[in-house]
């Protein structure tokens, strides 16, 4: 007990000692004033952080505030990070005169940086990143002449990177990531000789790369990622030998990839350079960067062979899809044990896929697709037991799908379409659900499960008996008999051959001009068949009306099995209906991807009273249109149907369903196609509530050097589209490219994340969705979001499941706005856009 009393003496002396203090030392009493008015500015405070913040508390003794004791009690360190805090920052921050380390980043702090930061000339760390701030970055942040580390990354930051951040000479870390800065990149950066990370993707930075940032020889990271850089890599970033990580995707660079560069840069762990415009061939000196983790050079015009990689043993991530490479797939890839991810999709290898490949045991994703490969999947891949996504469509692969492909627990996403393979279709593992895998186009295939409606495979077993007798027949012959017989047999399959080659050649000959099914399994229908499959084109089957005609629920019936399909019957008293239905045929002809409706056949016939008749026929999907889930309609009394509702994480599944579908029309089906009509109601969910793409009518072939925004051969004279969701430069007779589209789902993307329709009656005035959004964002993101996505979250403090659906929000949001800007040049790439909400998503869920 006596112990007990002693030390609350000794507590409460130094608490007087705190106070006393506190209360005699101007400098002191500054630092609480400043404290104490920054509180006042915090509106949320969810996890109760600043509930120590007394007056009766000395504030050195305050949650996150740390005092000198050299300097009688002066705040050096300020930490209240990732506490949900709401609020903006106060400018008496700037009186906190003994400053060195400020860290609010992870918070939602919103308006402009005041300016008096700018008085703190001992601090050292600013940590500002993942808030809402909006402005610039004040110019007198170069007072901070002590700054080692500035980071305001993902904010909502204006402007341009100013000059004079190259006074801050002790500065090692600049992050502006994630922001909406503009202009160029100052050459003056490159005076920060102590500058090892210089972080500025995502932004609107325009340009060229500085020569100057060549001089830093103590950068190890440098990422200028998602702009609008252009020009080429100058020579002198080549000599950073220091540098880890080097990203410049998604810009429009130019230029050939230094052919020293695995010399040059020893060190390199991360070489992103993805979606840009470099030529040439892949240098072998890449070989001797043996730290490489990942290597991403996809979306270029790279061509040459793929080289040896095989020194590359850390190597986890290579992608080198969508370029011109030739030739085969290295055999000494089966040195790279640690690879996890190998994308070398819509380029021109060749040749058989490598045994080598299932050494490669740590795989989890393998896209091979749109190549020449021929040959059988390889026995050897069975050893890749944690493929979760594989990817083999359109190449010329044959023989009989693996049985061990089904054992694959992990495997979620398999594509075998447009190939030669033959057989039986497994019916375990990824091959039971039919969204997980997609096996069109290989017309020799049959069983699997029976939504797949695939014919029965036949077994022809000869007897025992029927063989022994055909022996016991067969003894007596002479050889000469035999001969005959083996020469006349041979004749008759070189006869067999010639035929089967000419049947071939005149059916590639008159391909243009068919008018045959879709699939190669399923014949074209008749009238009367459709008719018969929707009870007379009956009002009770209508499922929905469009610009072209109108969609019926149908069965069809054909010996013992049935199926249900959606029967589009076109108005070819409307004119453009017949054009329409060309294009859409065309269109949907040599096109499939999981996010695509898929069409069955077709009908070009006349009714019963001698009518032309023209339709579609569709998979039905079971959950109907995106439309009826963003805005149901009122059930009637005849009908009480479940209120239909999507949340978060649905809508932003179905809404990288649509970008995944667009990404693939645009960049990765051959031609390129422009959908010029995406909507709501042209976005159908199937039973797993996956999104898929619909309606074609009005889609565009580009030829693949004018699918991007300076496009000039296609006029978009004569598109309709949908009011609302049309790109503005249609309206003026602008060329077709596929930024029409991006702005159609830009203005789609809105629409499901606020629940308003473009055409609501609100919107007049110059008033529209797009700048409904812009002038609420991010401020004000709960106001215009759709309250059904926050529901149950106004409890009057904010969760962390809250908040991370909230900054969820302005990301989209963000996405939503950058889509559907009025000029095409100043919208994101759709490539861009699915990668963006796909990382969402994993943020979302993890």
């Amino acid at each position: 007990m006596g112990v007990l009393v002693l030390r609350l003496i000794l507590i409460y002396s130094f608490f007087s000692t705190l106070v006393y203090c506190g209360s005699s030392l101007p400098g002191n009493e500054t630092d609480r004033l400043a404290l104490q008015a920054m509180k006042a500015q915090i509106l949320q405070d969810p996890h109760r952080v600043l509930s120590s913040w007394k007056d009766f508390i000395h504030f050195c003794l305050w949650q996150g505030v740390n005092c000198s004791l050299q300097h009688h009690q002066r705040v050096i360190r300020l930490d209240l990070q990732s506490q949900n805090l709401v609020g903006t920052i106060s400018p008496h921050i700037g009186n906190l005169s003994f400053l060195r380390e400020l860290h609010l980043q992870n918070n939602s702090f919103s308006h402009e940086i005041p300016p008096e930061i700018g008085h703190l000339r001992r601090l050292q760390v600013l940590r500002l990143d993942h808030n809402s701030l909006s402005g610039s970055l004040p110019v007198n942040v170069s007072n901070c002449l002590s700054l080692i580390n500035l980071n305001v990354g993902y904010n909502n930051l204006v402007g341009k990177i100013s000059p004079e951040i190259s006074t801050l000479s002790k500065l090692q870390s600049l992050v502006l990531q994630a922001n909406n800065l503009t202009g160029e990149i100052p050459p003056s950066l490159g005076n920060l000789s102590y500058l090892m990370i210089l972080g500025a993707n995502d932004n609107n930075l325009k340009g060229s790369i500085p020569s100057s940032l060549g001089q830093l020889r103590n950068l190890t990271n440098i990422s200028l990622a998602s702009n609008t850089l252009s020009g080429s890599v100058p020579p002198s970033i080549y000599n950073l030998s220091a540098l880890i990580a080097f990203s410049l995707s998604q810009n429009q660079i130019q230029g050939s990839i230094l052919s020293d560069l695995g010399n040059t840069l020893p060190n390199l762990q991360y070489f992103h350079i993805y979606g840009n415009q470099f030529t040439g061939s892949i240098p072998m000196s890449i070989s001797n960067a043996t730290s490489l983790v990942e290597l991403d050079i996809s979306e270029n015009k790279l061509t040459g062979q793929v080289p040896n990689l095989q020194n590359l043993v850390n190597l986890e991530l290579l992608s080198m899809g969508n370029n011109n490479f030739k030739g085969h797939i290295p055999n000494d890839i089966v040195k790279l044990s640690r690879l996890r991810r190998l994308s070398l999709q819509n380029n021109a290898l060749s040749g058989e896929l490598p045994t080598s490949l299932g050494s490669c045991l740590s795989l989890e994703v393998l896209h091979l697709q749109g190549n020449l490969f021929k040959g059988p999947i390889p026995s050897s891949m069975i050893s890749l037991k944690r493929i979760r996504d594989l990817d083999l469509s359109c190449n010329n692969l044959w023989g009989e799908i693996p049985r061990f492909l089904q054992g694959f627990s992990f495997l979620k996403n398999l594509n075998l379409s447009y190939n030669e393979f033959r057989g039986a279709v497994p019916v375990e593992g990824v091959f039971n659900t039919l969204s997980a895998t997609s096996i069109v186009g290989n017309t020799r295939l049959c069983g699997g499960i029976a939504e797949l409606q695939l014919p029965k495979c036949k077994h022809f077993k000869e007897s025992k008996e029927s063989k022994e007798s055909k022996e016991s027949k067969g003894g007596g012959l002479s050889h000469s008999f035999i001969l005959v017989i083996s020469l006349s047999g041979f004749l008759g399959i070189a006869i067999l051959l010639s035929l089967i080659f000419l049947h071939r050649l005149r059916k590639k000959k008159s391909k243009e001009t068919e008018m045959t099914s879709l699939e190669n399994s399923i014949l074209q229908l008749s009238y009367s068949a459709l008719l018969k499959a929707t009870d007379g084109f009956s009002s009770i089957n209508l499922i929905g009306v469009g610009s072209f005609g109108s969609v019926y629920k149908g069965l069809l019936l054909d010996d013992d099995r049935a199926q249900l399909v959606a029967v589009k019957v076109l108005n070819l008293l409307r004119r453009g209906a017949s054009k329409s239905f060309i294009a859409e045929c065309e269109a949907l002809r040599n096109i499939r991807h999981r996010n695509l409706v898929k069409i069955l056949t077709v009908c070009s016939s006349v009714d019963f009273r001698g009518n032309d008749f023209k339709a579609l026929v569709y998979e039905f999907m079971d959950n109907g249109s995106l439309e009826e889930w963003l805005h149901p309609t009122t059930p009637t009394e005849e009908v009480r149907d479940a209120p239909k509702n999507l949340n978060l994480a649905q809508r932003l599944d179905i809404a990288i369903d649509v970008a995944c579908a667009l990404d693939y029309l645009h960049n990765h089906c051959g031609t390129p196609i422009v959908h010029c009509d995406l909507k709501p109601s042209n976005v159908l969910l199937d039973d797993g509530l996956t999104g898929h793409v619909s309606d074609f009518g009005l889609a565009r072939f580009l030829p693949k050097e004018t699918s991007n925004v300076s496009a000039n051969q296609i006029s978009s004279t004569g598109i309709r589209g949908s009011v609302g969701y049309v790109a503005p430069e249609y309206g003026m007779g602008s060329k077709v490219t596929t930024y029409g589209d991006v702005y159609s789902f830009g203005i789609l993307l809105l629409e499901m994340f606020t629940g308003k329709r473009p055409t609501d009656h609100m919107f007049s005035e110059g008033l529209n969705l797009h700048n409904f959004v812009k002038v609420a964002f991010p401020e004000r993101v709960t106001e215009i979001a759709d309250p059904l996505l926050l529901q149950g979250d106004h409890t009057g403090r904010r969760t962390n499941d809250t908040q991370k659906k909230l900054k969820c929000l302005c990301s989209i949001f963000q996405i939503g706005i950058a889509c559907s800007v009025e000029s095409p040049r100043d919208r994101k790439g759709i490539s861009h856009v699915a990668s963006e909400l796909q990382s969402l998503r994993d943020i979302l869920l993890r």
